[in-house]
């Protein structure tokens, strides 16, 4: 298949890599031939990249500041000396974040080195509930500060208020680019960032209602040199491109080949989807393992009774440490937040590893921490990004000898059923 340019056009730096895999959901929806990178490429694997967009997941969301900019330069740089013409900063489409940053601190590093003044915040993903009014963040109806976020165990969200949040973060000037704006279209948006530039705002909360409003977004910003959100405003870039004759739309973008063998599910994510998830799989009366972090704790054989209940099974198996809020925080106080999450990270990807020895092929992964532990236990380096399951979520393909069939969900994505319906699409059974 031969490049719709010379190079890629589109570079796409995301903080974690469910984030990333979400992204590049919405470019191959547009037409755009999108890979993803676990990491910053090697020069071996730059070498063989056929891409009309470039993700590099990162797992800076959670990270020291000082580590999570220094890393996102770096990916920067490398999607630089691939020609890159405009860069995107993914984030969650819920503004998750430390009560130490990082996405203010890591917009700010990226618009430096790019020698820029202005870009855009817009987390908005109206497919998913996710929309942003007057500068605050609404999760389908609620307040993202009663939305069940202000639990969430490594970045609880307790301000719908996105130009405080983000303003606590960074030295630039906050502003907020208001709905009137938006409503008003393309040639209303742009007129409006001159007037934010003029006034010395460096960075713009937007607001956005419907896709529509991000399309409006994304053309209006073809000429910024970055911008940051989440999948959302990506929506209108693929068409940018296309506009400028560079980009020739790809009928079989979303394409991927069957990988035959076993399968599994497993979730890590504590958030209210996964949970509903978790609740519809046992619910259908399917096997399930939960695993136990004070069991870890204490050295008892968790991994090695997951393969057995999973070796011992005739049918696909769920193994999850799915809790609620209540038993996360319970299990927190005994083992500390980070060794926590560490542990039952460290476990799951033992699992996955265990079980593609034992021949699965397929995974569903559930949780953006878990699905980076998964990965680099599998030694996944890049994926190539087929068709959707849910808003947010595809199915993915790794590259090498032994390919692997993956669906990584943001914890906070999916329908109830996703779990048994992603299991399908990997299989290649889609009506």
């Amino acid at each position: 298949m031969s490049l719709s340019s010379p190079r890629p056009l589109l570079g796409c730096i995301a903080d974690d890599f469910t984030g990333a895999t979400d992204l590049a959901n919405m470019l191959v929806r547009g037409g755009m031939r999108t890979v993803q990178s676990i990491g910053i490429p090697s020069a071996r694997m730059a070498e063989g990249l056929d891409a009309d967009a470039i993700v590099i997941a990162l797992k800076s969301r959670t990270t020291p500041v000082e580590d999570a900019v220094v890393e996102s330069l770096a990916a920067l740089q490398w999607l630089r000396e691939r020609g890159c013409e405009q860069i995107f900063f993914k984030y969650c489409s819920t503004f998750d974040s430390t009560a130490a940053g990082n996405i203010g601190q890591v917009s700010e590093a990226l618009l430096a080195s790019l020698g820029s003044d202005f870009t855009l915040a817009c987390p908005a993903f109206p497919e998913n509930g996710r929309t942003i009014f007057r500068g605050h963040l609404f999760v389908q109806d609620q307040l993202l500060n009663e939305s069940g976020m202000q639990n969430h165990p490594l970045t609880p969200m307790t301000d719908a208020n996105l130009v405080r949040v983000l303003q606590s973060q960074t030295r630039l000037n906050v502003g907020l680019l208001r709905y009137d704006s938006v409503a008003k279209g393309v040639e209303s948006v742009r007129n409006k960032i001159a007037e934010l530039r003029a006034a010395g705002i460096g960075m713009a909360v937007a607001d956005a209602l419907s896709d529509a409003d991000l399309y409006v977004l994304g053309a209006a910003c073809a000429d910024l040199p970055l911008l940051t959100g989440g999948s959302g405003l990506a929506l209108g870039l693929p068409e940018n491109f296309r506009k400028a004759g560079k980009l020739r739309h790809s009928e079989d973008a979303a394409s991927l080949q069957s990988i035959s063998g076993k399968e599994v599910v497993l979730a890590g994510s504590a958030s209210l989807a996964t949970n509903g998830q978790v609740a519809a799989w046992l619910e259908a009366g399917r096997p399930a393992l939960r695993i136990d972090p004070l069991a870890l704790a204490a050295g008892q054989p968790v991994v090695e009774q997951a393969l057995a209940f999973a070796r011992d099974s005739a049918a696909t198996v769920l193994i999850y440490a799915t809790s609620s809020p209540d038993e996360v925080k319970a299990v927190q106080a005994q083992l500390g937040v980070e060794r926590a999450g560490a542990m039952v990270e460290e476990a799951l990807g033992q699992i996955a590893k265990g079980l593609f020895d034992a021949g699965v092929r397929r995974f569903v992964v559930a949780g953006g921490e878990t699905s980076g532990a998964v990965v680099q236990a599998l030694g996944v380096q890049l994926l190539q990004i087929g068709g959707q399951i849910d808003p947010g979520v595809p199915a993915t393909l790794s590259s090498g000898e032994q390919p692997l069939a993956l669906a990584l969900k943001s914890g906070n994505f999916g329908g109830r059923d996703f779990f048994a319906k992603a299991l399908r699409h990997l299989a290649g059974d889609v009506q």
